[in-house]
């Protein structure tokens, strides 16, 4: 386990990450703020009824239930993780009674085909060892018509570029391009495929057709 992993896993950031870590580094990756991406994730998972929603690397679930406060009726939003001192900070501070947490892995998720109408990671494929294979996996798990959206590392042009690259190596983080998740989006045959940059990070989102 990288010293990125092993960060995740201690139960001493689990305390402070969604109070102070997650807003500083991301502020200072991209610029955006919390509430800003917060807003946007509702917005750009189109989540306004009953839709099912999947949470994927949720920590402790500082998305994963304002999510699901955007959800009604039958709606829900499940969680996954598998540091267990985060998904203990999500249970302890963040439930509510559309919202639930479960230990899993990300590259093998525990669900048939098509059975979430949203699904997302925010800030963490770079994180689990095999991202493609996660990703390939959210898709899978996505119903016809169901939105998927995801946060995370982007390379900077030159001068900055290998700088990044030096320092996500050496903490055992993933630095993606540009054309990676666009393009894998489009082999699985997504729609309405959209990506911005700011900054460090890029913000991607789309459509399985129905």
């Amino acid at each position: 386990m990288n010293l990125a992993r092993r960060t995740m896993n201690a139960p001493a950031l689990a305390a402070i990450y969604e109070k102070a870590w997650r807003p500083a580094l991301f502020y200072l990756a991209s610029g955006r703020s919390t509430t800003a991406d917060r807003r946007d994730a509702v917005t750009t998972l189109r989540l306004d009824a009953s839709q099912k929603v999947l949470d994927i690397a949720c920590g402790p679930g500082n998305f994963t239930r304002y999510l699901s406060n955007a959800l009604d009726g039958d709606g829900y939003a499940i969680g996954l993780d598998y540091s267990a001192p985060m998904l203990a900070r999500a249970v302890a501070d963040n439930a509510g009674p559309r919202v639930g947490y479960l230990r899993g892995d990300a590259r093998n998720l525990p669900f048939a085909e098509g059975t979430f109408d949203a699904v997302c990671c925010f800030g963490a494929l770079y994180l689990i060892p095999d991202p493609i294979a996660a990703t390939r996996e959210m898709i899978r798990v996505l119903a016809p018509g169901g939105r998927v959206a995801i946060t995370t590392s982007h390379r900077w042009d030159p001068p900055f570029s290998r700088a990044s690259q030096i320092v996500a190596g050496w903490a055992g983080l993933r630095v993606f391009d540009t054309d990676t998740f666009p393009e894998l989006f489009a082999e699985h045959g997504l729609t309405d495929i959209d990506q911005q940059i700011h900054r460090s990070l890029q913000y991607l989102s789309a459509t399985r057709p129905t």
